[in-house]
């Protein structure tokens, strides 16, 4: 009987210290292996793949309809009004100038109008939904980007042009920040990053919708009526997130100034900012207006084929998406962090422009998808944020940083039209160098932005090697010398003394 109870002598101790480990060493909560101060995935948890992502969603998705269809699909149509008002002005940038004559000042004024207002309220659009929750702030906003977009179909004047842009980046400003609200409320916490993954693709196909299909209705009923019909569903969207979408079972309130300041204070944040909004920045401000100006000026392409390079980064910007969060997740389980991965695809995004700006013989669609793709990129930001602070910073830690992206978009948006109005313009084109220009004094800033990130790596670095060649090799190995050979190491007086 105790022969089956018991394993044999040379097992026993083996078997019960594996025991202890396990259930010492193992996270109850995750299903994870704890080894020092690393937290290892355990084998139970797969890494998360495009194909393991769809088989969940698809599971997901078969097991909560009724939340799906009342929580989740108005928020992501939200979102890709969002996108869609975002990216819109680069196909309709050749109409407004001919038809109102705007200089290249005027139409980086016009569109980043939108970022501004954009920025401006992502603090306080975030503070009213921890007040007032989702579906209410949500449904207004959209209100207001309605308007915004009915106020821009009938405007023949520049500063109700500018109006209007400012009003429908204010209407969409919480549109992301709301779906990401609304699934925190609603559904449980490990659903959460495949949710977040899959509003982020639909709601880039916003972004696809203002290329191709919108190019088509432009042809069709011109940018007024276009405009009319963003309207049109905006408003049904506002409707629907306010009459479908479920009321929020509770409401919190807490110290914003307070949360703020630990968050705005801390230098951790001032590490990852510089670089992360020069960079998603950049991308926002090339790919909702720059990009199709230099295709038409620089690369000398016609409108189709325009339409088309704008196409593919819009897919671009779609899969980029769940290509950063599937890399982010597979390579934290190989203990690979997100700051690692923002820097690579930084590092990436230089090369790209670099070549752009260089005229590097490669493919207009390869550089300008990449440059897209990094647009989605804030999932890394916000990845490495979530590891820097607690969760009851998380979301204002998140919407701070969100500003600062929306910002850079404006002062690029901005600054590079400034730049190319230095040069004339030869049968309404700028000249290839003054594009160079424009783009390179901003890739400049990108790198010392990425210098600065990369600082506390440089300086390990520098300070294990100090370290390293500071230790002093002993002139005698006193585990191999006898006392023969141990007198040559010491003075003659001592020679004998030792045992």
């Amino acid at each position: 009987m105790r022969k089956t109870l018991l394993p044999s002598r040379r097992t026993a101790a083996p078997t019960t210290f594996r025991s202890a480990r396990d259930a010492l060493c193992t996270d109850a909560a995750t299903g994870s292996d704890i080894q020092g101060d690393e937290l290892r995935p355990s084998p139970r948890r797969a890494a998360l793949t495009p194909l393991r992502a769809f088989r969940e969603g698809r599971r997901f998705l078969s097991g909560n309809r009724m939340l799906i269809t009342r929580v989740f699909l108005p928020f992501a149509a939200g979102f890709y009004l969002s996108y869609l008002f975002r990216t819109i002005n680069a196909l309709v940038a050749a109409p407004l100038t001919s038809d109102l004559g705007l200089a290249a000042g005027d139409l980086g004024l016009l569109t980043s109008a939108f970022f501004l207002t954009f920025a401006a309220a992502q603090i306080p659009v975030g503070v009213l939904l921890d007040r007032y929750g989702p579906r209410r702030v949500q449904s207004a906003l959209l209100s207001a980007a309605a308007a915004g977009a009915a106020l821009f179909a009938v405007s023949d004047d520049f500063f109700l042009l500018l109006a209007a842009r400012a009003l429908m980046g204010l209407g969409v400003a919480g549109a992301l920040n709301a779906g990401l609200k609304a699934l925190v409320v609603w559904f449980p916490n490990d659903q959460l990053p495949l949710l977040n993954g899959f509003m982020v693709m639909l709601g880039a196909l916003g972004a696809v919708t203002a290329t191709l299909p919108a190019d088509w209705l432009l042809a069709s009923i011109g940018w007024r009526a276009l405009f009319v019909l963003f309207a049109a569903v905006t408003v049904g969207c506002a409707i629907l997130i306010y009459v479908v979408v479920p009321e929020t079972a509770k409401v919190t309130t807490g110290p914003a100034a307070a949360s703020l300041k630990e968050v705005y204070t801390d230098p951790r944040f001032w590490r990852v900012v510089p670089l992360s909004a020069a960079t998603i920045g950049t991308a926002w401000a090339l790919h909702g207006l720059w990009a199709a100006q230099w295709l038409t000026d620089v690369e000398g392409l016609n409108r189709t084929a325009m339409v088309w390079h704008l196409f593919v980064m819009a897919v671009a910007v779609s899969l980029g998406a769940l290509l950063w969060g599937v890399a982010a997740d597979g390579l934290r389980r190989r203990d690979i962090g997100p700051q690692a991965v923002l820097g690579v695809v930084a590092a990436v995004f230089v090369a790209a422009q670099l070549a752009l700006i260089l005229r590097w013989p490669l493919s207009s669609y390869l550089l300008w998808a990449i440059i897209a793709a990094v647009g989605a990129g804030t999932i890394l930001g916000y990845a490495i944020l979530a590891e820097q602070f607690p969760k009851a910073l998380a979301g204002r830690a998140n919407a701070l940083l969100n500003f600062f992206h929306i910002g850079a978009a404006f002062a690029v948006q901005i600054a590079t039209g400034l730049v190319l109005q230095h040069w004339s313009q030869d049968a309404g084109r700028y000249p290839e160098i003054a594009y160079q220009t424009a783009f390179a004094i901003n890739l400049g800033l990108q790198i010392l932005a990425g210098i600065w990130f990369g600082l506390p790596w440089v300086f390990g670095i520098v300070k294990r090697t100090f370290r390293a060649s500071s230790k002093v090799e002993p002139t005698c190995k006193i585990r191999q010398v006898s006392r023969a050979s141990i007198s040559g190491c010491v003075p003659p007086s001592l020679n004998g003394r030792f045992p």
